[in-house]
């Protein structure tokens, strides 16, 4: 396993699930831009006190959090650049109730698209230095009982409320980081 993250949470959370995503979002974020994609295992912090007593410190007041998850880093990825590959070869151990992946994209208008060298070198170049080009930080949540979420950070508003909270946002990422909890 690798680092545990442990926050104080608000007293009612909206969901666990949005809870432990705004906690490993803002986790991330202290560590600045240019990263590379990030995995965590959620697991009940209730399973994870019980089973590893030597991170009850990291893990907070026991009676604070009855139905939270702690997000638990994945150490030792391999580095890609194809998501989705990494993403196939994923599967989760049954003690694991859901996966959050946190990746940085470049956001361009439709129009930069268009008229793109046939080189994908180029392409990415120019894509990359386009003046209207954007840069974000995508994290995708889900859970095996099908609730999933995403959250968005623009490197131009890096501030913590001003984080996107949607379903929607990134459902092709959201779709594949639940396809890694299938059985």
């Amino acid at each position: 396993m690798g680092a545990v993250l442990s926050e104080k949470r608000p007293a009612v959370p909206p969901s666990a699930l949005l809870t432990a995503a705004v906690d490993t979002e803002r986790h991330v974020a202290r560590l600045g831009w240019e990263q590379p994609p990030r995995v965590f295992a959620l697991v009940r912090t209730a399973l994870l006190r019980e089973r590893e007593p030597s991170l009850a410190g990291q893990l907070g007041d026991p009676g604070a959090e009855t139905d939270g998850y702690t997000a638990v880093e994945q150490e030792g990825l391999p580095r890609t650049s194809d998501l989705e590959s990494l993403l196939g070869r994923m599967a989760w151990p049954e003690d694991v109730d859901g996966a959050v992946i946190a990746v940085e994209r470049v956001v361009v208008p439709p129009e930069a698209e268009q008229d793109l060298p046939p080189d994908p070198v180029a392409a990415t170049d120019r894509l990359a230095n386009h003046p209207q080009r954007k840069d974000v930080r995508l994290l995708a949540a889900c859970l095996r009982d099908g609730e999933q979420l995403c959250l968005l950070r623009q490197r131009d508003h890096d501030s913590d409320d001003a984080v996107a909270v949607g379903r929607d946002i990134a459902p092709g990422l959201t779709h594949a980081l639940a396809a890694t909890l299938r059985d």
